[in-house]
């Protein structure tokens, strides 16, 4: 799943140790989410979207797995 974490976090020049932080979570796992390598939980992509004050929808790209 894609998502705009970095380009969010980057634009408000916060760090990933900060976004971590508030958001509950290791560097590593936002390190993950922005690469890819690993799909946030639904609380997670919630806390994400509050900190940002955007909704899950503006953040995560879902791709519809049917065609």
């Amino acid at each position: 799943m894609e998502n705009r974490i970095q380009e969010l976090r980057r634009g408000r020049r916060i760090r990933q140790e900060d976004l971590a932080e508030a958001v509950g979570v290791t560097r590593q796992t936002i390190i993950s989410l922005e690469n890819g390598r690993y799909n946030a939980s639904l609380g997670l992509a919630h806390r994400i979207a509050r900190y940002f004050g955007q909704s899950i929808e503006e953040i995560f790209i879902f791709e519809d797995e049917e065609e």
